[in-house]
């Protein structure tokens, strides 16, 4: 169900994140990078092109993201089709990076065990997601699920002093964890749903059929802005956590 267009709609707000991430990393001489959930692909090659990587490969389970993904293909970056859950490239990397993607992965507390185990010895583990769960773009969404059949999505984003705790158990020192609230100024109230239709709404597009999601559209909309209000411009909070860790 991933539209990149929908999704890119708000590319300069949602690179914010990425940039903060990519700014933990610590750069080293040679890396081999990996990008799970790598999207469009454009970031995947600054991420490449910032840390001076001798290879990095993104991976993504969508292949209308991959098709964008290509342009940006060289002797040094390329992009394969996979899933998170079932990615094994029977290899190890220096930095094993994430970028809004692995909120859609379920059971973390095996997950990060299982990433750790791609990281090469001195290596590091960088990853954002979003956890907003308990705003209202969130909540409304899947109160009319609900309506529709569709349970509310549960986050499987844990809390940050748990992330700290299953880094150091799987064997991760030196790490630094935090939650951060963006602030993006949207020209309405009504633009958090064009936000939202290129992320979370993808998942209730996905399980109430295309039929019928375009009701599922117009009543999330409605009482969206019955809990919102109609306020130009709009101030959207948008928390999320992030963390970088290295067996070193």
């Amino acid at each position: 169900m991933w539209n990149p267009t929908q999704y890119l709609r708000f590319a300069a707000e949602r690179k914010q994140p990425f940039l903060d991430l990519l700014a933990l990393v610590e750069r080293r001489p040679q890396m081999s990078i990996v990008d799970l959930g790598c999207g469009t692909g454009e970031w995947t090659r600054e991420l490449h092109e910032h840390l001076g990587a001798d290879e990095t490969l993104g991976v993504d389970s969508s292949e209308a993201m991959l098709e964008k993904a290509r342009a940006f293909a060289n002797e040094r970056v390329r992009f394969e089709r996979a899933a998170v859950e079932s990615f094994e490239p029977g290899r190890k990397f220096d930095l094993v990076f994430s970028n809004a993607a692995l909120h859609w992965v379920a059971d973390h507390e095996r997950l990060v065990p299982r990433l750790a185990a791609l990281v090469a010895d001195g290596g590091q583990l960088a990853v954002q997601m979003p956890a907003n769960e308990e705003h209202a773009s969130h909540v409304v969404a899947g109160e009319v699920g609900r309506d529709f059949g569709a349970d509310m999505r549960q986050s499987e984003v844990l809390k940050p002093e748990r992330y700290a705790e299953v880094l150091h158990r799987a064997g991760f020192r030196e790490q630094h964890v935090r939650v951060q609230i963006y602030g993006h100024l949207l020209p309405s109230s009504a633009d958090v749903v064009e936000w939202v239709k290129g992320s979370l709404l993808t998942d209730y597009e996905r399980r109430i059929g295309a039929e019928r999601f375009p009701l599922f559209l117009q009543r999330y909309t409605e009482r969206l802005l019955e809990v919102l209000g109609d306020v130009q411009p709009y101030f959207y909070t948008y928390k999320r956590v992030l963390f970088r860790a290295s067996l070193r």
